[in-house]
Order: C-alpha cells, then sequence, then structure tokens
C-alpha cells in the first residue's frame, strides 16, 4: 500500500516492521518519490489502483518525520483496517478459549484455531466446576434423546404435509368428475400412496410409535396412572344436608302400610291426614288450616290427592269426596267402592281410585254420571297408584305381589287388561313412580318379603335394573333436578336413600326416623321431600336442592316456554 500527496512529491511506503525507524499501531513507513503522473490528488496506492480517499479533521499524536497530512492518512488508514475485521489482532490478548485449551495440555498453538469448531476444545474444561467441593450434583434424568422415546412429540418426517395441503386444496375444488374416472384416480391413489385419498385425514401420520427404554421412567406418569384405593367413592358434587329442614308433630297419624296419607299440592299446600282429620300446611308461611273433620268417628280418612292445578283435593274413606281448598267447601261426593280407598291418582279431569277389593274405578269428576270404567287385575289389595306424566299408562301395585300397567282408554264399560303384567317382587308393591324423562320407565318397590327396588321398561316388559335395599320399601319419588331417585324405608333403618340412574348407586342416606316410613312426597319445585312415618312426625329435607345456575338456567328457560305457549294461545 502506498499514499500519494500533492506536495511534498514524496511517497510513504509500508516496509516490514525490524526495518523502519518509525512505528505508528504497529507499522513503518518510508518515504520514496512519487511519479508524476499520479500527482495532483489524495489517494491510497493499492496494487498500482488508486482509490480516492477524502481527508478532514484534526490530526493528533502523528509519528516523528511526518508531515500533519501524512500522519492523518496514516491514522485513518489504520482505522479502516480495523473497522473491516477480516484480519487477526496481533496485539490483542488472547481469547478465552485459547486460553482454556492451553491450560488444558500440549497440542497446537491456539492462533488460528476458531471457536465455533467445538472438535479442538476440551468438553470437560467447558464446563463450570461445582461450588461445594466434595459434593457430587443430584442426576438430572432427562428425556431419552433416541427416537420414539417420547411417544407424545410426533415426528414431523412421518406427517404427509403434501397430502393435506392437497385435500385441504381439493376441498376448494368445485370440479365433479364421472365415476370411471373416480374409480381410476382411487386406483391410482391407493398404488401410489397406499391408502384411498377420499378416506384421507387431513394430517395423516403414517410412522408407528416406538416404545420408550425400558430404563426410562416418566415421572409425571403417576398424575395419570394412579387408581384410586379401594373402597374409595368420589366424592357428591353437590351439598346435601343430613339434618332435615324442619320436623312437624304428627299425632294419630294411622301406622297402616296401605295408606297414603300425606300429599304435596302445586300451590304449595301440604296435606296430612291424621286419623278422621286433614290438615293442610302451607310451607311458604309455615300456617297450619284444618280442612275437614268426618262426622262418624268411626270412619278414618285413609288417602288424600291433589290434582294437578293445586285448586281441588280428593279424600278417600270408603268413598272419595272432593274439596274446593281456596273456598273450603265440599263439592261432591263419589261412591263405587264397597270397601276402603286406599289410594287415589290424577290424570287431569280423572281420578283413578284403589280399593282393598282389588279394583281400580275411573271417575271423571265433571259430569254427574262419574263412574266411567273398572280394572280388575288384582285378587288383593290395591296399595299404590300412579299415572304416568304424559297421561299414556296406569301403574298399579297391590297386595298379590304384582305390578300391572294399564292403558289409557277409558268408558264404554269394556274388558280392560294391563299391558304389563310383572311378577318378580316376592312381596307387596305400594311404591310406584314413573320416570320423569323417560315417559315408559317406571319403578317400583316390594315389601319386607322382597326389599328390592325394580326398574321396568313398559315397551318391552324387561326389567333394567334390580336392587336389594335390605329393607322394605314404602314409598319411590323420581327427582325432577337429577337424575336420581328416593326411596323410603322400614324396618331396620327407616331411612331415606338416594338412588343415582340408571346405575342404583347409593348417593345418600338420611335418617332420623325411630319408626318406619310410611309415603314421601315432593315439593312442587321438586328440591324438597316431606316423609311422614310412624314414628308420628313429618320430616321436610331440601336434598334436590339446585347448584344456583343450574336453577337460574331452567327457569330462563320455562319462562320462554310459558311466553311461547302464552303467544300461541293469543
Amino acid at each position: 500500500m502506498s499514499l500519494i500527496r500533492e506536495s511534498p512529491k514524496e511517497r510513504l511506503e509500508e516496509v516490514p516492521a525490524d526495518q523502519g525507524p518509525t512505528r505508528s499501531g504497529g507499522r513503518a513507513y518510508r518515504l520514496t518519490e512519487c511519479p508524476e503522473e499520479r500527482l495532483g490528488r489524495v489517494g491510497v496506492c493499492v496494487g498500482g489502483e488508486e482509490r480516492p480517499k477524502r481527508l478532514h479533521g484534526p490530526v493528533v499524536g502523528r509519528p516523528a518525520g511526518l508531515s500533519e497530512t501524512t500522519a492523518q492518512v496514516l491514522l485513518e488508514a489504520d482505522l479502516h483496517g480495523l473497522l473491516k475485521l477480516d484480519t487477526l489482532i496481533l496485539n490483542a490478548p488472547p481469547a478465552r478459549w485459547q486460553r482454556k485449551a492451553k491450560e488444558s495440555g500440549p497440542g497446537p498453538s491456539p492462533v488460528g484455531v476458531s471457536p465455533v469448531k467445538p472438535a479442538n476444545r476440551s468438553h470437560s474444561s467447558s464446563k463450570t466446576p461445582s461450588t461445594t467441593a466434595g459434593k457430587r450434583r443430584p442426576k438430572i434424568q432427562s428425556t431419552p434423546k433416541k427416537a420414539g422415546g417420547d411417544c407424545y412429540i410426533p415426528n414431523r418426517s412421518t406427517m404427509q404435509m403434501e397430502m393435506a395441503n392437497f385435500l385441504l386444496s381439493k376441498k376448494n375444488d368445485p370440479a365433479e368428475d364421472s365415476p370411471t374416472k373416480k374409480e381410476q384416480q382411487k386406483a391410482w391413489a391407493v398404488h401410489l400412496n397406499g391408502f384411498d385419498v377420499e378416506e384421507a385425514k387431513i394430517l395423516h401420520l403414517s410412522g408407528k410409535l416406538e416404545n420408550a427404554p425400558e430404563d426410562y421412567q416418566n415421572n409425571l406418569k403417576v398424575l395419570y396412572s394412579q387408581k384410586m384405593a379401594p373402597g374409595f367413592s368420589r366424592k357428591n358434587s353437590r351439598y346435601i344436608p343430613s339434618k332435615p329442614e324442619r320436623v312437624l308433630d304428627a299425632p294419630e297419624m294411622f301406622n297402616d302400610y296401605y295408606l297414603n296419607l300425606i300429599d304435596w299440592s302445586s300451590q304449595n299446600f301440604l296435606a296430612v291426614a291424621l286419623d278422621d282429620t286433614v290438615y293442610l300446611w302451607n310451607h311458604t308461611s309455615r300456617e297450619i288450616i284444618p280442612l275437614l273433620q268426618m262426622e262418624h268417628p268411626d270412619v278414618y280418612i285413609s288417602s288424600v290427592s291433589w290434582i294437578k292445578d293445586g285448586d281441588y283435593l280428593v279424600v278417600g274413606t270408603g268413598e272419595v269426596q272432593l274439596w274446593d281448598v281456596e273456598q273450603q267447601k265440599h263439592l261432591r261426593t263419589m261412591t263405587s267402592h264397597c270397601a276402603c280407598v286406599g289410594t287415589l291418582s290424577w290424570n287431569s279431569c280423572i281420578l283413578s281410585s284403589g280399593a282393598w277389593t282389588g279394583h281400580i274405578h275411573h271417575h271423571d269428576v265433571r259430569v254427574a254420571e262419574h263412574h266411567v270404567a273398572a280394572l280388575a287385575g288384582h285378587t288383593h289389595e290395591v296399595c299404590g297408584l300412579r299415572w304416568s306424566l304424559d297421561g299414556c299408562y296406569l301403574a298399579s301395585g297391590g297386595n298379590d305381589n304384582l305390578a300391572n300397567v294399564w292403558p289409557c282408554t277409558q268408558g264404554g264399560g269394556g274388558d280392560f287388561s294391563p299391558v304389563q303384567t310383572f311378577t318378580q317382587h316376592q312381596g307387596a308393591v305400594k311404591a310406584v313412580a314413573w320416570c320423569p324423562w323417560q315417559m315408559n320407565v317406571p319403578a317400583t318397590g316390594g315389601g319386607a318379603s322382597d326389599r328390592h327396588i325394580r326398574i321396568w321398561n313398559v315397551c318391552s316388559g324387561a326389567c333394567l335394573s334390580a336392587v336389594d335395599t335390605l329393607s322394605q320399601v314404602t314409598s319411590i319419588l323420581w327427582s325432577t333436578n337429577y337424575k336420581e331417585l328416593i326411596s323410603g324405608h322400614g324396618f331396620a333403618q327407616n331411612q331415606l336413600v338416594i338412588w343415582k340412574y340408571p346405575t342404583m348407586t347409593k348417593v345418600a342416606e338420611l335418617q332420623g326416623h325411630t319408626d318406619r316410613i310410611l309415603n314421601l312426597t315432593m315439593s312442587p319445585n321438586g328440591t324438597a321431600v316431606a316423609s311422614a312415618a310412624a314414628d308420628e312426625t313429618l320430616r321436610i329435607c331440601r336434598c334436590f336442592e339446585m347448584d344456583p345456575i343450574k336453577k337460574k338456567k331452567k327457569e330462563k328457560a320455562n319462562s320462554a316456554k310459558s311466553s311461547i305457549l302464552h303467544q300461541s294461545i293469543r
């Protein structure tokens, strides 16, 4: 490299460092005469070529024997060479990796060794030493680096991305091919790809997952593979109080398995029959209202039942009486039975009554000739009677261990026969209830000789499930808020049991009665259950309380249904 200036007509040439008397930044220079044809401008002459160089600013600390312009040009040339970073810095201290290479042992000179190549570096010397001498760090288990070590990480090389792109673009192609062409394309696809393109998925993994090495253990495996301990059952998601909300005295309640002495109306009135008197208890105001008392002291009340609207109550003795609750007025008496009426059930304006003679009568309360049909399917007392919610079937249970299902056909005085007769019970069948979300599924419960709850399918006549309760079953109710049912029992626990449907597993047991439970009835909102027992008490338990969020959604759905019905009536 040579530097050219206008005056004096000289050229500064670089010479080896050991020959020149002047040094600047590790370089030596000497002045020589410059040819005339290269004068006239300032530039850098390299290999016979001249590159212009702009000079500006003062020069500080120039070498001795050089003019100010020459020193400034030299300094800028050195700076320009350093900024290129294309040559080694000879006077700079060695890098850390070069010092490590020297300390590790004899070997080639570190000059010229690139830190990017780890082959020339000592692997052991690059590790940071432990802070505590004499202690060994705990061995940390890492994921195996072999292919297939972790089966949850897919191998991208086996994912057919081209096929996925083809399938996505094919969906946007509206062209329709002929059947012959489609068969040809299918044959080509099977031959080329090994599978039919039409049946392929958007992302298809063709590689098989490999098992992890035998000595590899996943620390997270215990979170997913642990089994529940024997006898452990998952806790119920809702709270079921073990104590009743309220306990009422019921003196002179008959301890008779074949009677049905309580019922809860849609207007939130609880009717209770005590000997020859019927009382109404307002669940909202806690007010007790005496409704009626029989004129003859020898006549006792054997059954009560509310109409669906809750305005009228029927009372069974040896006859059936209809009462207007709001006016507290006796409307009519319907006589057709010659024995005690132990059970009653409504289907719209048709009242069905079961007597101890084994007969069931249908009464139309709107007409003077109320007796419209008679059913004969039991040979002993009829102690359980319940219409399905859609009004298509009537289920009856008797002391002859039979459970019959009757059709809804009425009138005409014809010979009616049950559509199904279930004979599996070994005791009296008093507990009868229909599933609110499966209209053709009833549940029946047997007495002390049977102790079973059985679920039936009326269409097929099959027994869906049966569970041994180990005690007398006196009453069954289905929950309208949960897929559960509750049963009342006699000796020996005298408890209420909540069952999960359809598994028929126990959800909870509610105890408190000191004598057998006779009847159960449910509140109109389906959250509370009232139980009447032979210990002359009534217990009200809120065992089906809804979750607030679900309750709000249900109320919103009911309001929407009512508004639609109102608009259709208009």
